[in-house]
């Protein structure tokens, strides 16, 4: 009885079978977006709060048993190991869409034969299980009890994601979401990967030095591919009308205000990265002056002793209060 209701869920719907052609001997499955989607996204986002929890239980929380972190260091590792086996799903997945779908070998694909309303089965469920993931991130706030001043701060990271990865996938612009998708999500799983060795031993600090050259790169990268994907490649196409009905949103308008919106969260994002450095920089640079006044105040305390333990003896020798000048006194 619930198995046409279920179905919804479950599986990808709004398919399209294209019969096979002289150029393709095979018949193809399409696929494009519709408001069903919404319930396919709340099913995947239920899975993902499963498996979050399974990779909390069984490979977090026994960790944590071993180190021993503070409360503090406690939170960012189950973040960042929940984060980093996201991230490289994600990259390892997304990497193999790009390559089987000619995307990396053929950059003017971004924009060519723009809008890109139709997808293969692998584009259409990556997009859903992104957006199922970030939106399991909202229900994750209240299970894993998180801090009422952190509470802000992952509710802006959230929306963020959600935010772009669904203008990405509703305004048909699925072929450079994915590409900034991948680029962006190596460059966070290296600096989650390098937060975990970090705590395990706060030697390892080279895996930052890594990250920090690659973002600047990969930040560099994305406004490249957008400013050619928006200001050359989208804006001297033909067909420039809004059209609903056929997924086209190439206007001026549009966009000017996607380019203006991955242009704003780019400078956000570098702007949270120099106040990182430049606050790691500082305790870097305040570490020696602490361990130098520390040796000061200790030699300064010994010294003081000394000249205590000189003049209590000098006292004890010289003084009328010793033991054997009282005798001398007396006899």
């Amino acid at each position: 009885i619930t198995a046409k209701a279920s179905v919804i869920f479950v599986t990808l719907q709004y398919n399209i079978t294209i019969p096979a052609t002289e150029q393709s001997a095979e018949t193809v499955s399409l696929y494009h977006y519709g408001i069903k989607d919404l319930a396919t996204i709340f099913f995947y986002m239920l899975v993902a709060i499963i498996i979050h929890a399974i990779i909390q239980e069984y490979i977090l929380d026994k960790i944590n048993r071993k180190m021993h972190f503070s409360k503090t260091k406690h939170s960012k590792f189950n973040e960042s190991g929940q984060l980093s086996a996201f991230y490289l799903f994600s990259c390892v997945w997304g990497t193999s869409i790009l390559v089987s779908e000619n995307y990396i070998s053929d950059p003017t694909s971004l924009w060519r034969d723009y809008p890109h309303t139709l997808m293969p089965f692998q584009m259409k469920f990556f997009y859903i299980l992104q957006l199922a993931y970030w939106f399991h991130a909202f229900p994750e706030l209240y299970f894993q009890k998180t801090k009422k001043e952190d509470i802000f701060r992952q509710i802006v990271y959230i929306g963020l994601y959600l935010f772009h990865i669904a203008g990405a996938y509703l305004l048909n612009l699925t072929h450079l979401g994915l590409v900034l998708l991948v680029l962006h999500y190596f460059v966070e799983f290296l600096f989650h990967i390098s937060r975990l060795f970090y705590f395990s031993d706060e030697k390892y600090q080279k895996g930052f030095s890594l990250w920090a050259v690659l973002f600047v790169l990969g930040r560099l990268l994305t406004l490249i591919l957008s400013v050619l994907t928006f200001g050359f490649g989208l804006a001297r196409a033909e067909d420039q009308q809004l059209n609903f009905s056929t997924g086209n949103f190439n206007i001026l308008a549009v966009r000017i205000s996607v380019l203006a919106s991955i242009c704003m969260s780019q400078a956000f994002m570098m702007w949270k990265f120099i106040n990182f450095q430049l606050r790691r920089w500082r305790e870097h640079s305040s570490q020696p002056q602490s361990v130098k006044k520390k040796f000061v105040t200790a030699k300064g305390k010994n010294s003081r002793k000394e000249r205590e333990n000189g003049i209590n003896g000098t006292v004890t020798s010289n003084g009328a209060d010793s033991p054997r000048s009282r005798k001398d006194k007396s006899s």
